[in-house]
């Protein structure tokens, strides 16, 4: 039997919203799936690790990729580079893999721009009250780069009517059931055509 091409899932959704958990405990739940890791030119967070959670590359390394046109997407987002390698993804579906990949607004549109066949799936704060209160729990931001995301966050979401499905996560249980629902529904439906 022919090996069938994946599916490229693609989760975005403003900063703080949860998209990294969200992606986490979806893997612990369904088994055959890829995460593609990105690469990026900020510096590792506490307890990342370099090629599981990110590529950590220089700037000079990330614009020769821009220069040779080696990224499926990449984007400026709050002062660092982000980009996805078009050839991981590329090789990965042709193996039949479905790949999640968890990236910025700006960076899944660029994915659906070049692969019109790619899932986007937008994950929503369930208000922008509480984003404020993640973002400002995790820590990891002082208030001029919390005041930024906070107002980006606002223009990723407008955007959210461009994505294929919207998942609020509000309550993390329902909205992981909700993400391995539509992941099932869309590769049921694509091994059938």
């Amino acid at each position: 039997m022919e090996n069938k091409r994946g599916v490229l899932f693609v989760i975005s959704g403003p900063s703080g919203v949860g998209k990294g958990t969200l992606r986490k405990e979806l893997f612990k739940r369904m088994e055959g799936l890829t995460y593609s890791v990105s690469c990026t030119t900020r510096q590792p967070r506490e307890g990342e690790r370099d090629g599981v959670d990110y590529r950590f590359i220089d700037m000079e390394t990330f614009m020769n990729y821009v220069k040779e046109n080696k990224f499926l997407e990449w984007a400026k987002v709050h002062g660092n580079y982000y980009g996805t390698l078009e050839s991981d993804v590329r090789k990965l579906l042709d193996e039949g893999h479905d790949i999640v990949l968890e990236i910025d607004v700006q960076g899944a549109l660029q994915v659906k721009n070049k692969m019109p066949e790619a899932v986007l799936i937008f994950i929503m704060p369930p208000s922008e009250e509480e984003l404020i209160k993640r973002l400002d729990r995790r820590g990891t931001e002082n208030d001029r780069e919390l005041e930024e995301r906070i107002k980006n966050a606002k223009k990723e979401i407008l955007e959210s009517k461009k994505y294929d499905f919207i998942v609020v996560n509000d309550d993390l249980k329902k909205a992981v059931e909700e993400l391995e629902k539509i992941f099932e529904n869309v590769k049921n439906k694509m091994r059938k055509n």
